[in-house]
């Protein structure tokens, strides 16, 4: 896809002295779980579990994992593989993604491939299939749909998820096991029925449909996964079946007290360098810039932020430009990169399409960030505030403009680098990271 536009003329035009930018570093509780630790740990966690007492020699168990970059994934599926084979069980691996990858299985398959998750690599095929199961109604009248393979060709289930704050919705269970049960595993179809009224109720529809699957299923147990500021394995527990929601409250709670954040107090122009759905189901956290695509009314922890300039999509997301919406400015290369079809099917099942508009396009990164500085609200250039981040996940190392030094310097949880870091843009108007 090639995008052509015209030209329009800038009040103050495209020729800026940008801000001179500064190295902070926000410091964050920093708990960690090493890759190599994995395995043992899982081996733990299973005896502790009594695993031994549920999973039999030959029961075939299917593995539902889904399409978030979540760190260490691979190590995870692997160890938790390992450990199933272990007790003589036959596990096979379901993608949990709902509607992702274009909402068709050979996307989803691939999608996991990308995160290492092949039978080559952890010791289990992949069976994708779109096909679902009707479970009944939940939640009133609310349709629930479930993973064919995982249903019939299974006896037993798990899931392997991320326990962590959602960005559209708040509830004592937000992103986790039980989302997993009822979206992921959902596929399409079963995604798109808990999302047609949208999420204004989801912090107990998600619950109740993931109580019903669990009732309705052989459903055995969840993998939580809990990352620090740092986007690292901070926490992996197993998560039996009679520990929900209960558990999954407590690990959401702790999730949340871990989650990064931008401690400026405000921010006129956040740079974002890339955004993808191995960052957020938005794209961007919603919990770090503020910005829901789904709920305006929602209240974040996060800095007022003027404008939102998106720079690039990562090579993980696959085109999927979900939470694109959320920015003000973006780039005629990353409109190029999009895959639209991921990016509807995405947007369309969750029904709140405002994460799939398109921002203003400019040609490039230069005119990009121009406009949003020249467009940020100050009448004085040199007081708009600017600071650029790589995503919403990697908060650890950001720039601040120089009007920024002074109080990030005087805040206890942020240091700042005495060096400014030259802005560099190539031929082309795009910058060089």
């Amino acid at each position: 896809m090639e995008l052509k536009i015209e030209e329009f003329q800038l009040e103050g035009g495209f020729e800026l002295e940008l801000p001179a930018m500064y190295p902070a570093r926000q410091k964050f509780a920093r708990t960690k779980i090493e890759a190599q630790a994995i395995p043992a740990l899982m081996h733990t966690e299973s005896q502790r579990k009594q695993l031994a007492t549920k999973i039999k020699p030959g029961m075939k168990i299917a593995v539902g994992v889904g399409s978030r970059g979540i760190t260490n994934l691979q190590a995870i599926v692997k160890a938790t593989i390992t450990e199933l084979k272990a007790l003589g069980a036959e596990p096979f691996i379901v993608p949990a993604m709902g509607s992702h990858g274009a909402g068709k299985a050979e996307g989803q398959a691939k999608i996991l491939a990308g995160y290492g998750i092949t039978e080559a690599e952890v010791g289990a095929p992949v069976r994708a299939s779109m096909e679902t199961v009707y479970l009944g109604k939940a939640f009133g009248d609310v349709e629930v749909y479930f993973d064919r393979l995982a249903y019939e060709e299974a006896e037993g289930i798990i899931v392997i998820a991320r326990i962590k704050p959602h960005t559209d919705f708040k509830g004592g269970i937000e992103s986790g096991i039980m989302k997993m049960l009822g979206i992921g595993l959902g596929k399409h179809k079963g995604a798109s029925y808990l999302h047609k009224g949208g999420m204004g109720d989801f912090a107990e529809l998600i619950p109740a449909v993931g109580r019903h699957i669990i009732e309705h299923t052989p459903f055995l147990y969840g993998v939580g996964i809990i990352e620090n500021s740092f986007h690292e394995t901070a926490h992996i527990e197993i998560v039996l079946k009679d520990q929900l929601p209960g558990r999954e409250k407590e690990l959401l709670a702790e999730a949340k007290r871990l989650m990064p954040k931008l401690l400026c107090k405000e921010i006129d122009v956040l740079i974002v360098d890339e955004i993808g759905k191995n960052i957020s189901g938005s794209g961007m956290d919603s919990n770090i810039i503020g910005r829901s695509s789904c709920n305006q009314s929602l209240v974040f922890d996060a800095p007022p932020i003027n404008k939102i300039v998106v720079l690039n999509l990562t090579k993980e997301t696959k085109g999927n430009a979900s939470g694109i919406g959320l920015a003000d400015y973006t780039t005629v290369r990353t409109v190029e990169n999009i895959d639209f079809a991921a990016l509807y099917a995405n947007s369309t099942t969750a029904v709140e399409i405002n994460g799939a508009k398109l921002p203003v396009m400019l040609a490039t990164d230069q005119k990009a960030i121009v406009t949003a500085i020249r467009t940020a609200g100050r009448r004085k250039i040199n007081d708009v505030k600017v600071v650029r981040i790589k995503n919403t996940l990697e908060l650890d190392q950001i720039l601040i403009s120089e009007n920024l030094v002074n109080e990030a310097a005087g805040h206890a949880q942020m240091e700042v680098g005495e060096t400014a870091v030259s802005w560099t843009f190539d031929e082309n108007g795009n910058l060089i990271k």
